[in-house]
């Protein structure tokens, strides 16, 4: 039986990483196979996006955009490591971002029209069971990010981070009736965040995985 496809999106410092390892391991105490990826990919071209976010190599953001369009379809068909290999060998796959992120980061730098198509248009960029978008305040995940990071990239400051907050509303609401998107409030204790991301994920492997 073919796996379940989840991705995480946020903002830098919402606590993505620490969401994603709680659900791998309620996934796994369940009987489930899990596997964990995140873009940019680890690929080469993966490479060229985090040199680009890095501000190492200065791109535009059309340039960004193109670079994790092509990255995520190389994610999605590589035949070892992609998603679509994994999901059909019966592994649930999360996902630490997808093109929520392209859309939400660099929909505020270039066309977001134009952004929206390569990504929702392409036949092998492959289309979640579900979005968990943990939403938390810029002010709070600065300070998250000041703990625990030595240098910030491109978008990690102010004006952008408020910027990109707004996008992905925007985003969730242009595809609300398209993508099973669940915003959940990660500015609380851990524990209850985790509850409340396994209550929307939950569905999925009940029988009754439709819109609610």
């Amino acid at each position: 039986m073919a796996g379940k496809f989840i991705v995480f999106e946020g903002l830098d410092g919402s606590g993505k990483s620490t969401q994603i390892r709680c659900l791998e391991q309620r996934l796994r105490d369940m009987g489930r196979r899990v596997d964990v990826t995140a873009e940019p990919t680890v690929s080469a071209l993966g490479g060229l996006v985090r040199d680009a976010l890095s501000g190492f190599t200065p791109r535009s953001g059309g340039e960004i955009a193109a670079l994790f369009m092509a990255d995520r379809v190389q994610h999605n068909v590589n035949p070892v490591w992609g998603i679509q290999k994994m999901l059909a060998s019966g592994f649930d796959v999360i996902c630490d971002r997808y093109y929520y992120s392209s859309m939400a980061y660099q929909g505020t730098v270039t066309d977001p029209d134009w952004v929206e198509r390569i990504n929702l248009d392409c036949p092998e960029i492959r289309r979640p069971d579900l979005c968990v978008f943990l939403d938390v305040d810029y002010e709070r995940c600065r300070r998250r990010m000041e703990e625990g990071r030595a240098f910030l990239e491109i978008y990690e400051n102010e004006a952008s981070m408020i910027a990109t907050r707004r996008r992905y509303y925007a985003v969730f609401e242009e595809l609300k009736e398209r993508d099973r998107i669940a915003v959940i409030d990660a500015g609380r204790p851990v524990e209850e965040v985790a509850e409340d991301v396994f209550r929307a994920v939950l569905p999925l492997f009940s029988g009754n995985d439709g819109e609610e």
